[in-house]
């Protein structure tokens, strides 16, 4: 059973002489949040367009449930979206502004009804129906665009940053309302961001973009723990990467010793990256450690210190709740399951 709904295939897209996705190919499954995630340029947007039906794609094909869709307009697409700007109607009231598709559609009003006071549950606004929408809260009218975009029912729904004008609590807060909204609906998601917190919180799915090409597609655990290359690693969260020899399967050296690591499958004396995630370093007594070197410099960050400790010659970024002082001499340890190791990129 194909439990997919979009594919993307070959698909290219330029603007005037830049090329923003090249061959680009891309399948998304039923029922699933998945994210498209990069810096800005990478092409993200462009592909969230692409499926929405506001750009076409110079060439290659959008299969939406088996059938070909790519030169249907938005309308004609189970698709809606949910943009960084909601453009909510603000002389409308909140059950009027999410009632606003049914109406077109000349839906009958018992329907509307019904269907409206189901959403305003589904996005925790009931009783809400008469506010004005100047009168609610950022996080308040983002769930009023998203009710106003659900309750049309749409296989697929889309959201391009819709949470970039939210403060950082608000924006946390609505990062897990909007997992709980996907699930309780049980539609599929794709949502466009630049920030690593909210992929890694809200996703099923993450497509890791660059220069319009896709650098790792996993589950959040999964890019975090075993990114593909410098880029992943770097970009999700923070990363030591340290370049390194394969001495054989389960053996690696870098900063001049011979690590115990879990990975296999490299050419022995193969130049290789080493990634190791800074909370993955344990700060011990020098004496008996892997590793020795001085720290260089220490901030408080609330709930742990985060040390730079250099170490023949590379400084290591060390996040410990245990402090210590400039100039300190101190031990790290580091874990066989803590190194991860990836092919040297040759630039």
């Amino acid at each position: 059973m194909n439990n997919t709904i979009i594919d993307l295939v070959k698909i290219n897209k330029s603007y005037d002489e830049d090329i923003i996705l090249k061959d680009f190919n891309l399948s998304v499954h039923k029922n699933e949040f998945l994210t498209l995630l990069g810096p800005s340029g990478c092409g993200k947007t462009t592909t969230l367009r692409l499926i929405g039906g506001f750009e076409k794609p110079d060439s290659g094909k959008i299969i939406f449930d088996g059938k070909d869709i790519t030169e249907h307009p938005p309308y004609e697409r189970e698709i809606n979206t949910v943009f960084q700007k909601y453009s909510l109607f603000t002389h409308l009231n909140v059950y009027d502004n999410i009632a606003f598709g049914l109406k077109i559609k000349k839906t009958p009003k018992t329907e509307i009804d019904e269907k409206v006071k189901e959403m305003l549950k589904v996005v925790n606004l009931k009783n809400f129906e008469n506010r004005k929408i100047d009168s609610l809260s950022g996080g308040q009218q983002q769930r009023v665009a998203i009710a106003r975009a659900l309750v049309n029912e749409p296989e697929v729904l889309l959201l391009d940053e819709p949470l970039g004008a939210l403060d950082l609590k608000l924006r946390q807060g609505m990062q897990l309302e909007l997992k709980r909204i996907q699930q309780s609906v049980g539609i599929t998601f794709i949502y466009v961001t630049h920030d690593q917190e909210e992929a890694l919180t809200m996703s099923d799915t993450i497509v890791v973009l660059k220069d319009g090409v896709i650098q790792q597609i996993g589950s959040p655990i999964d890019i975090y723990n075993e990114p593909k290359n410098a880029f992943v690693a770097d970009f999700i969260g923070e990363s030591n990467i340290i370049s390194g020899v394969f001495c054989e399967d389960f053996l690696v050296e870098f900063s001049n010793h011979i690590f115990k690591c879990v990975d296999s499958g490299f050419s022995k004396k193969e130049e290789i990256d080493v990634v190791i995630r800074p909370e993955d370093i344990e700060l011990v007594n020098s004496e008996t450690s892997m590793l020795k070197g001085v720290v260089k410099s220490t901030v408080f960050k609330g709930v742990h210190y985060e040390m730079i400790v250099e170490v023949e010659g590379f400084k290591y970024k060390v996040r410990s709740t245990v402090s210590k002082e400039v100039g300190d001499f101190v031990g790290l340890d580091i874990s066989p399951d803590n190194i991860h190791i990836m092919k040297k990129v040759i630039k």
